[in-house]
């Protein structure tokens, strides 16, 4: 069952990206994340709400979100800024680059999962999981020649190092899923990291947005930036059940949720009409091969 819904998580989030490059085009990069974390954090508030007054029944539901300590929300609360920094690069990204650029090196953060799963849990890498780790790097470079057709210098373009650094901190953020969901509830996390992220981004926007909004990209409304909240908040879901599950291993879920990709390239080629389609059709199968090695040496 697990594995069901790491896949349904995937195609969520294949569309989440494409709402997002959607949302983005155009557009001012730090309301539109505000937007989302406002739409987000009102999906669940009344769960959290119904849950403390018990109402409604919930108490016996996926949706119940259960009570914490103030260990439990500060904890959550470093997960929320961690989260934020992952989004804020990776927005600015890719907003900036084509998504078919974007994506596979977004699918290279299980590499980095299990990297920093060796560096910190002292896990060991199999034959298998080197392999797949040499083919992930492999690909990455086969995608700078590939941008380079597109007039994109990856050792000097500011916006693949802020995707990296998206990827970076978003592989994190899922060792951090690793250390949370051992000790607390998916809900109880998914729902106040949401509330907490809303905060924190109105500081940002307030701060650092809001006394020049006028000199810059203006914010225009669009249905996409609803549609963001919706996938993201429904993958992320699937993604935090499918770790309940005692015999899950976040290792296969951080990879089998990188096959997003695919979605998010077919929907570049289809909606956007980005260009050299073939070479990172390439890239990307390299990714992926990749990712089923890591597969095969992670069973």
């Amino acid at each position: 069952m697990w594995l069901l819904l790491a896949f349904g998580s995937a195609f969520l989030l294949g569309c989440y990206d494409l709402f997002k490059k959607g949302a983005l085009q155009g557009n001012a990069v730090i309301p539109v994340l505000f937007l989302n974390t406002l739409f987000s954090s009102l999906i669940f508030l009344p769960l959290i709400v119904c849950s403390a007054s018990g109402c409604g029944g919930i108490e016996n539901t996926l949706f119940y979100v259960p009570s914490g300590d103030w260990q439990a929300h500060g904890l959550i609360f470093c997960k929320s800024i961690l989260v934020l920094i992952s989004w804020l690069f990776g927005y600015y990204g890719i907003k900036h680059l084509p998504v078919t650029i974007v994506g596979p090196i977004n699918a290279t953060r299980p590499v980095m999962v299990l990297v920093g799963a060796m560096l910190l849990f002292g896990e060991r890498l199999n034959l298998w999981q080197w392999i797949g780790v040499l083919l992930a790097v492999f690909s990455f470079f086969l995608l700078s020649r590939s941008g380079k057709k597109e007039g994109i210098d990856f050792r000097h373009n500011r916006w693949i190092l802020y995707v990296f650094l998206a990827t970076l901190t978003g592989a994190l953020s899922g060792l951090y899923d690793k250390f949370l969901m051992a000790r607390f509830a998916p809900m109880l996390v998914q729902a106040w990291f949401a509330v907490y992220q809303l905060f924190i981004m109105a500081a940002v926007l307030f701060v650092l947005w809001w006394p020049r909004r006028n000199d810059g990209v203006p914010l225009r409304w669009r249905w996409s930036i609803l549609g963001v909240s919706i996938f993201l908040s429904s993958a992320d879901f699937l993604y935090f059940w499918s770790l309940s599950y005692d015999d899950s291993m976040i290792s296969i879920v951080s990879m089998i949720r990188r096959s997003s990709v695919i979605v998010s390239f077919a929907g570049g080629a289809l909606f956007f009409h980005e260009k050299n389609l073939a070479g990172k059709a390439l890239d990307l199968a390299l990714v992926l091969l990749g990712m089923v090695f890591l597969y095969i040496g992670s069973r």
